[in-house]
């Protein structure tokens, strides 16, 4: 099987998972608001969540990042068991210090929600004090969990890691619709907590079949582990700075109309669906692959292989980022508009969607791109992109927050991320030579043209399909599944026509993979 054919197959697998658990994330969202709503409930628990979610993300989910090309280093040369041995003692030092996270956490909860949410009401300020306490302790459970999902992705091992976030979701739905009714919106920050604990422990099994077996050691002098952490760090360093676009939302927001914080969220969380559709699933099937690559990074098997992923991520989100801009309020209306989520709620979240779309592909690119980075060992590049990045947010936030309020936030959202991904894209190509080539401005032209056409298409059908079909949550559905599908042919048949190499790469892998099937 080619090279080609091993992403393909990978990508479309995790891409597969990753929509049911799409599907399963965003039918937790609709149980929440139904019975939430964007109301302060809503806004006390996103804020204690967004607690260990920053504390986690700052150190597990940079170890996660580092793990793979680490791990293929040490398997480049040979070294498998002692690659194994190494991330034994990670798993013990990560528990270690996520407990005293955890510790500490618990007796400085209303200091961190002051910082988090200054705005809030001092009802809903103790409400989230509660409901961090409740959830900091899934702490131990999230690192060791992205970790484990990172050696498995190193083995290529892609489907149990992407399992768990649907696993996770399902707790997450039962516990709302169970103990929501009875105790209210601790029934979601306690099934929440229990979900992340399941999501780790099902990743075990599949460790223990590629060889890992955990034993107590926590000697972090060890040679390996400084390099991990030498190499985290700089990562680590970048996702804190990063989360400092969650936590600058989360402050200006509260200060904004009740409900702010939950619109921004539930908006969010609709742009990041074709992120974490498509782009983690071609992020996570290429970078094992690119990490090799990249260890002899003079052979320009690298700089392919990361202009191919870059190139396909544009493809898809390009026009996902259109199709989300041109059907905001459907799409809102058909997920959340439904018991405690009324019209205001709607329009409050269509105004971020709008401007979050915006920067939908520049989102998206800077995960491969800093992967790119990541692959090279080089750490600390990104880390000092993103700082500029936060500090344009943070200046646009404050600019436009005054005559846009809502919008204004997710707008300087989109402006920094369009910006750090013109600064990424031009360090890394200094790092790999041939990166970039005048075809790739050819393809861009492609791609935008064929998504202006889509959306003209996707305007015209939903405009006529809701004029015409009577109210209702079915022929909503309806609307929006017409519309969908239009849009699909139509960009579909004008890259046809355009020739867009992309599609011809992908249709070509994709035959090829089930030629090979049949012959098995």
């Amino acid at each position: 099987m080619s090279v080609g054919q091993v992403i393909v197959k990978a990508t479309i697998g995790i891409a597969l998972i990753n929509l049911a658990s799409k599907f399963l994330g965003f039918i937790r969202d609709m149980v929440i608001a139904h019975q939430f709503g964007a109301t302060g409930y809503t806004d006390a628990y996103l804020v204690g969540y967004t607690i260990p979610f920053i504390m986690m993300n700052i150190l597990a989910l940079a170890l996660a990042t580092v793990v793979v090309p680490i791990f293929s280093e040490y398997e480049s040369r040979g070294a498998r068991q002692q690659a194994w041995q190494l991330f034994n003692t990670v798993t013990t030092l990560t528990a270690g210090v996520f407990l005293a996270l955890i510790i500490i956490g618990m007796f400085s909860t209303p200091l961190l929600v002051k910082i988090i949410a200054p705005g809030l009401s001092a009802a809903t300020a103790l409400l989230a004090q509660e409901l961090t306490r409740i959830m900091l302790p899934m702490l131990v459970f999230m690192g060791i969990a992205l970790l484990f999902n990172g050696l498995l992705n190193a083995n290529n091992k892609f489907a149990i890691p992407a399992l768990t976030v649907a696993v996770a979701n399902v707790v997450v739905i039962i516990s709302t619709l169970v103990l929501g009714p009875v105790i209210g919106i601790h029934g979601v920050a306690i099934g929440t907590f229990l979900g992340v604990v399941v999501a780790a422990i099902m990743q075990v099994p599949a460790l223990w079949r590629v060889g890992f077996r955990y034993r107590y050691n926590a000697n972090w002098r060890d040679a390996g582990v400084q390099k991990v952490m030498s190499m985290m760090l700089p990562v680590a360093l970048g996702v804190s700075v990063n989360q400092l676009y969650i936590i600058i939302d989360r402050m200006l927001a509260s200060g904004l109309a009740e409900g702010s914080i939950a619109a921004l969220s539930f908006a969010n969380k609709l742009v990041l669906l074709p992120l974490g559709l498509f782009v983690m699933a071609i992020g996570t099937a290429f970078y094992p692959t690119l990490t090799r690559q990249a260890i002899n990074p003079a052979t320009g098997e690298a700089a392919n292989t990361l202009r191919r992923a870059f190139r396909m991520v544009l493809m898809l989100t390009i026009p996902a980022g259109v199709g989300l801009f041109l059907l905001r309020y459907p799409i809102i209306q058909l997920l959340f508009e439904r018991g405690a989520f009324d019209a205001r709620a709607t329009e409050m979240t269509a105004l971020a969607l709008m401007f979050f779309s915006i920067g939908l592909a520049a989102q998206s690119a800077n995960v491969i791109l800093t992967r790119g980075f990541y692959a090279l060992h080089d750490t600390k590049t990104p880390v000092k992109l993103t700082v500029i990045a936060v500090l344009i947010n943070l200046m646009f936030s404050l600019l436009l927050i005054g005559p846009m309020q809502l919008g204004g936030l997710a707008l300087a959202t989109s402006i920094a991320a369009i910006i750090n991904s013109m600064m990424l894209a031009w360090f890394l190509a200094r790092r790999m030579p041939g990166l970039w080539d005048k075809k790739i401005f050819y393809f861009v032209l492609q791609i935008l043209t064929a998504a202006t056409v889509m959306g003209f298409a996707v305007y015209y059908v939903d405009s006529y399909v809701a004029a015409v079909v009577p109210c209702g949550t079915i022929w909503l559905l309806l609307r929006v599944i017409a519309s969908v599908f239009t849009g699909f042919l139509a960009y579909v048949l004008m890259n046809m026509i355009l020739r867009t190499a992309e599609i011809f790469w992908l249709f070509n892998n994709v035959k090829k993979l089930f030629k090979r099937k049949d012959k098995e």
